[in-house]
């Protein structure tokens, strides 16, 4: 594509539109700048409420494919790209996802997440060669991300993806773009011209990083990830997360720090199979074999050593204190 093309496409997206109500911002005072960057922003839920159908259709195309043992793969340049390689690295902390369950791919490689790399974004070819690396299955979905949505880079990888089998989204910022219309699933939120023309690690970056948390989020939800809205497969990896464990583990089951502490050392800190114990009345290793057969879903474990166990209680839990907690 020669350059006055590219100039003539780019001219042509909302995301690069120019506002001209926001050109003397310069001179305003620093309170007023701050007021309307904000006003500016509290536009971008709506836009992303506006994708919440082809959002959660997205989500129930991927989480049985995770559940079969697919991968959640991110794909994007430059902010899109770095927002994928974000959100996939606070999975294994957030919910015990396995090393490579969650992928992030970025233009240009590792180095790109702090250091541009020129051109990068505009090979398609590059990205043909990271899914590669990867060797794609049929459960894997592979999500381009980009806020033009013209991206080569998002674009290429998905439409190769597609072709692989793979199940396939697109998140990007403006409507009837290449990448929506390569994806099965088209995520356009229309967010519009940015505060600084063309910037649009601004308001597009915000409705990607939106979106790409209820991608992740919801679809962990859905493989049982949490109980209720505690996070039960949180992987204590410091002392912060490790009082949250506790915590988690209190508010699940009601139970008295001591008992807390004893169940969280009995499952080698698992929070999961801490409920499990205490509100199912099992040892550790009972309740580690349910979880198991369960595919991890604590509340279908907990039914399962419920109708088991007769109500009996043990381990500083009973059913009774389940029935007040997290039922939804």
């Amino acid at each position: 594509m020669s350059s006055s093309d590219l100039l003539a496409q780019l001219s042509s997206l909302p995301t690069e539109s120019f506002r001209a109500d926001l050109a003397r911002i310069d001179e305003l005072p620093t309170l007023d700048i701050a007021r309307l960057m904000n006003r500016e922003d509290a536009g971008v839920p709506a836009a992303v409420a506006s994708q919440l159908p082809v959002i959660s259709a997205a989500v129930d195309a991927i989480a049985p494919r995770m559940g079969r043992g697919g991968r959640l793969i991110y794909l994007g340049a430059g902010t899109a790209g770095r927002l994928g390689v974000l959100d996939a690295s606070e999975c294994p902390p957030t919910f015990n996802t396995s090393p490579g369950q969650v992928v992030g791919l970025i233009a240009g490689g590792v180095g790109a997440m702090v250091d541009s790399v020129e051109g990068a974004e505009d090979s398609r070819e590059s990205a043909v060669r990271d899914l590669q690396g990867l060797s794609l299955r049929a459960d894997d979905t592979v999500v381009g991300v980009s806020a033009s949505g013209r991206t080569p880079y998002a674009v290429g990888g998905v439409q190769y993806a597609r072709g692989r089998g793979a199940l396939t989204v697109g998140v990007a910022c403006n409507p009837g773009s290449a990448l929506g219309a390569a994806a099965e699933y088209g995520i356009e939120v229309v967010v519009g011209g940015e505060f600084v023309t063309g910037s649009t690690r601004l308001k597009a970056g915000t409705a990607q990083k939106l979106v790409l948390n209820m991608i992740s989020t919801i679809t962990m939800i859905r493989l049982g990830k949490t109980y209720g809205n505690l996070m039960v497969d949180v992987r204590a990896s410091n002392e912060k997360l490790r009082a949250r464990s506790r915590r988690i583990v209190a508010l699940a089951t009601g139970a008295q720090e001591a008992a807390i502490e004893v169940a969280l050392t009995a499952t080698g800190g698992e929070v999961k199979n801490a409920v499990l114990v205490l509100l199912g009345g099992v040892d550790a290793v009972t309740a580690g074999r349910v979880l198991e057969e369960c595919g991890g879903r604590l509340r279908e474990a907990l039914d399962v050593v419920g109708a088991g166990a007769g109500g009996s209680s043990g381990g500083g839990g009973s059913r009774s204190t389940r029935s007040t907690h997290h039922e939804s």
